[in-house]
């Protein structure tokens, strides 16, 4: 899956996927006091009964995955500030090891990647709820970034609001967002 350079952050996207599946989004990359140490938390996110902690990772190379030592540092810095959270996850763009899996299966932690778990994973939240990136729309760097700013991460965002309005918004042209839009309907609404 393609997220583009820097200025589109993974876990800005993430937390989008998860709003749309219903949780509210607390913190992006916030630093929480545990009883040992203070952790960076990709995203804290809540329902109406718990809150969570979840790791989010980006593999930008074909063929990566994520390995045991994801799951482990996950789960003890969730065991550190557990207190605070009910429970802990691991977002990902690439495979995860069989390892991995089983450990996380072991200490009840939520894995969601590539094509797993088979029924939820990240693949088919994007297929299913048509979540897909921004990025989707080729954009160059200089629009990606002004999206980005913007927290329109996702190319259903763009059926939301007029072109023009889109266009006041990134500073992008209006001829520019009308196709963007039109091309981004037709990816969503292809049905």
């Amino acid at each position: 899956m393609k997220l583009g350079p820097n200025g589109f952050a993974f876990e800005n996207y993430v937390g989008k996927l998860l709003e749309h599946y219903g949780l509210q989004i607390q913190g992006i990359r916030s630093k929480v006091k545990g009883k040992c140490s203070t952790h960076e938390i990709d995203l804290i996110a809540s329902s109406k009964e718990k809150r969570y902690m979840i790791e989010c990772k980006h593999n930008s190379t074909r063929g990566g995955f994520i390995g045991l030592k994801v799951a482990l540092y996950t789960h003890a810095r969730f065991l550190d500030i557990s207190p605070k959270f009910d429970g802990e996850a691991i977002v990902c763009n690439a495979k995860v090891s069989q390892n991995a899996k089983k450990y996380a299966k072991c200490v009840d932690q939520q894995i969601f990647s590539w094509r797993y778990p088979p029924n939820k994973s990240l693949e088919k939240i994007i297929e299913d709820y048509k979540l897909y990136p921004i990025t989707i729309l080729n954009l160059t760097s200089e629009e990606l970034h002004k999206f980005s700013i913007h927290n329109l991460l996702i190319a259903k965002d763009l059926l939301k609001q007029k072109p023009n309005t889109l266009s006041k918004i990134t500073g992008i042209s209006e001829r520019r967002m009308y196709n963007l839009s039109k091309l981004a309907h037709q990816i969503i609404i292809k049905e």
